[in-house]
């Protein structure tokens, strides 16, 4: 017969078996939440981005529970002493209620309502480091986080550029962003070139996405992108009935562009920063309509550099018939970045890396290795997909070739400007330089020449790296 002291450690012991023996599985976010999902009085999921003129203006946008009903930003130029917050000036947020109830099946409804505050800082000089938190404007503050504005002249400056993270973004796209902050600290801002997450509307996955990105989300301006993953895909038969997400509007504020169809509000705009031009398209909807637009803005003067960003790609490093921009739409556009002589064009979408160039390297006029326009698609998460070259080949007759290509690996790249160059950069995961091209720029003629500095480093493949099952589209 046991003694009462071996039956206490027999409990003790089989209570730790059921508590710490197997490995404990990811949670049901049906009705299970981390911490840093839940919203609290406390700000999260701040996010700064472009609202008019950038040497004076941003936006920023922040989310509570509805216990904060109005919420404000403080603002002021940062200072090396403490006591900066003394100059900082208040503007009050615009507060918006979310309802998640018909994204999250739980049994906690005081979970499913959450408040979106936005507001819009003004009067800024520009070159200047400014330091600023959001809060209910009493206990609940966010940190002090800083940012530079763009200067109102041409100046060197750096920005960051990602494809998809779309997948597990939280636990294996936070190390590209962190990787990216490492290696281009004084970055000023971040386009993300469409499917940032996989299910449009599942806030534990943008959950993820914020937090991965942590406090770079509000240190970094950011230049969102829509792409396919950010449509509903659930319930409709045609890709362009498909609603877009219903977190994108209130989480990122976004200039509306006039004139343009409602769909696209929010999604169609230009970033306008020192002598560079960055149009903004939404590859999913009205894209025809999106190609006047387009030409209105390229042919505003003032600009050094142009660049085109959207999902879909023009030119893909592999055939997805059924995702892509329709055929008529990728004339247009093509022919429009070819009249305006648009310098690069960023886009994602195939989860693959393809850099090329038109006209092609080998033109018979090409002089002194002289370039149209840079093409550039790549991928920032772990969902990976083999290109094709004999598909790549296609498009030799409209002049394109490829220049440097890799499968089944993370990247990210860092565009530096500086004065009639362009530095093009495209590191891996691992802050490894994998590929890298300067072109340099006559901006009276016009005419701009490419030196590739592309490193001694064999082509990535899936074949000659560590190949998974998870995510891969093969």
């Amino acid at each position: 017969m046991l003694s009462k002291y071996t039956f206490i450690l027999f409990i003790l012991f089989t209570s730790y078996q059921a508590l710490f023996a197997g490995p404990v599985h990811e949670h049901d976010h049906s009705h299970d939440f981390r911490h840093w999902e839940i919203a609290s009085p406390d700000p999260d999921r701040m996010f700064l981005t472009f609202h008019g003129d950038a040497s004076t203006r941003r936006a920023v946008t922040w989310r509570t529970d509805t216990s904060v009903k109005q919420a404000w930003v403080e603002i002021a130029p940062a200072l090396a002493e403490p006591g900066f917050y003394l100059h900082a000036k208040r503007v009050e947020a615009k507060t918006e209620e979310v309802d998640l109830g018909t994204l999250i099946r739980n049994d906690k409804p005081n979970l499913n309502k959450v408040h979106y505050h936005s507001a819009i800082l003004t009067d800024l000089e520009p070159d200047t480091l400014y330091a600023y938190r959001v809060g209910d404007g009493e206990k609940r503050w966010s940190e002090w986080i800083q940012f530079r504005t763009a200067s109102d002249k041409p100046k060197p400056f750096s920005f960051i550029y990602f494809g998809d993270a779309q997948n597990d973004v939280h636990s294996r796209w936070s190390r590209v962003i962190r990787m990216a902050h490492q290696t281009a600290p004084q970055a000023t801002f971040a386009l993300h070139a469409g499917d940032l997450i996989n299910k449009a509307n599942s806030d534990t996955e943008w959950a993820g996405w914020f937090k991965a990105g942590s406090y770079l989300h509000a240190q970094w301006t950011g230049i969102p992108v829509v792409g396919n993953h950010e449509y509903i895909h659930s319930g409709a038969a045609q890709e362009s009935q498909r609603k877009m997400s219903m977190l994108w509007q209130p989480q990122f504020t976004i200039p509306v562009s006039e004139g343009l169809d409602e769909e696209l509000h929010e999604t169609v705009y230009t970033v306008e920063y020192q002598d560079v031009q960055i149009i903004v398209l939404n590859s999913m909807r009205s894209t025809s309509e999106q190609t006047g637009y387009m030409e209105e803005q390229l042919k505003k003067p003032g600009f050094n550099w142009r660049f085109v960003t959207f999902h879909y790609p023009i030119y893909s490093p592999r055939f997805r018939e059924r995702h892509a921009l329709p055929k008529s739409t990728r004339e247009e556009w093509r022919d429009m970045i070819a009249k305006y002589k648009v310098d690069c064009v960023f886009q994602g979408h195939d989860h693959a890396y393809l850099r090329g160039q038109v006209p092609m390297r080998s033109a018979p006029d090409l002089e002194d290795n002289q370039l149209q326009t840079l093409y550039v698609v790549s991928v920032s998460g772990p969902k990976q997909g083999p290109p094709e070259p004999e598909h790549m080949a296609n498009y030799e007759e409209e002049g394109f070739s490829s220049t440097r290509v890799a499968a089944n690996t993370q990247f990210f790249q860092v565009i530096e400007i500086d004065g009639n160059k362009m530095i093009y950069k495209a590191y891996t995961a691992t802050g490894k330089l994998y590929d890298a091209a300067v072109i340099e720029k006559d901006f009276k003629t016009g005419i701009k020449t490419i030196n590739q500095m592309i490193p001694d480093i064999e082509e990535r493949t899936f074949e000659n790296t560590i190949e998974y099952s998870g995510d891969n589209l093969k």
